[in-house]
Parts: structure tokens; C-alpha cells; sequence
């Protein structure tokens, strides 16, 4: 063999082994992101699920919307730093103005973000969008709780490519269970509150 030949075949040698060090450590870096992003996802989960995040949520989904409609509690939530019951909004906003930037930045993908709390992300967001607006233009922060802002862009754009869920259209479904829903149709009386 010519030495021309053994320094082609030396050099190709070890470009393949340098492309397969190159493919491998790309595989390596996938699975850590991917369990990277699964212990953010449960962090994110368990912390949702608390009973304190859960207290504030409700306060912030179903009880601000009510109080914004007195005036005299509408005085009381523009007061910063929040304090009492409004302590709750800066949880709620802050809580998802983390996830927002783990999303933008791609340590939990903005799909499955979506898919899994979408709904929830809107829900907040629109209940705190008046409030948000009071503060970002009277102290003149317009990036006040900007992740939050733009993961419920994505999430709406999510919800509205999706409106009927992400079930696959290919499986069937569980037969419906409609004995409460036909009870209450048939006297309804009080309805829970949320």
C-alpha cells in the first residue's frame, strides 16, 4: 500500500469516529434535556397542585373577576405592594411568568405546556389582564409579567388550533356516563360554586 492511501483511509477513520463522538454526544444532550424537562414539568405540576397555589388560583379565576366590579375593592387591589387576599395575584402571575420564561427559553417545550395547562394559563391571564394593564401603564413597566403574557399567546393559538382537545380522531372514546348530568337537568337546585 502506497502511503497516500493509508493516510486517506487514516483520515477518513477518523472523521467517521470524529462524526460518531459528534452524533452520540448530540443523543446524550437530547436525554438530558428530555429529563431536564420532565423534573421541570413535575416541579411546575406538584407546585400547581399545592394547596396554597390551588387557594390562590381560585381567588384570582373566580372571586378578582366579582371584586372588580366594587369600587372599593378595585381601590384596594391597585394598592402595591399587594397585601391580604390580593397577595394571591403576584403568586398566580409569577408563578406563570416562571413557566412562561422556562417555555421561551426552552427547557420545557411550549407544546406540552400547552397542552397540559393551556386552559388554566388563559383562564389567569384573563382574570389578571385588567390589573395588569392598571399597573404595566401607571407605573410604566409594560414588561410587567411578559412570559405570562406570551405563554398565553401560545396558549391561545394552542386552544384555538385545537378546540376540541388532542385526542386522537383514530380512537374510540368512552361511552358517555350521563346519569348526573340527566339528574340535575331533572331538578337542578343549587349549583356548586367553584
Amino acid at each position: 500500500m502506497h502511503l497516500d492511501v493509508v493516510n486517506v483511509i487514516a483520515t477518513v477513520g477518523t472523521f467517521v469516529v470524529i462524526a460518531a463522538s459528534a452524533v452520540a454526544a448530540l443523543i446524550q444532550l437530547r436525554h438530558m434535556r428530555g429529563s431536564n424537562q420532565i423534573t421541570a414539568l413535575n416541579e411546575f405540576r406538584e407546585t400547581l397542585e399545592s394547596g396554597e397555589i390551588s387557594d390562590a388560583q381560585r381567588f384570582v379565576s373566580f372571586v378578582l373577576p366579582e371584586r372588580m366590579l366594587d369600587q372599593a375593592e378595585r381601590l384596594k387591589m391597585i394598592t402595591l405592594p399587594f397585601s391580604g387576599d390580593y397577595e394571591k395575584i403576584g403568586t398566580i402571575a409569577n408563578l406563570f411568568e416562571s413557566l412562561g420564561e422556562f417555555v421561551k427559553i426552552g427547557i420545557i417545550d411550549a407544546k406540552i405546556a400547552c397542552d397540559i395547562w393551556g386552559v388554566v394559563v388563559v383562564r389567569n391571564w384573563n382574570a389578571l389582564s385588567p390589573l395588569t394593564t392598571y399597573i404595566r401603564t401607571t407605573l410604566g413597566i409594560p414588561q410587567l409579567w411578559e412570559n405570562f403574557e406570551y405563554l398565553t399567546i401560545l396558549a391561545k393559538r394552542y386552544l384555538e388550533r385545537y378546540p376540541n382537545g388532542t385526542y386522537p380522531s383514530n380512537m374510540p372514546r368512552m361511552p358517555e356516563d350521563r346519569r348526573l348530568l340527566d339528574t340535575i337537568k331533572q331538578d337542578p337546585g343549587p349549583r356548586p360554586t367553584p
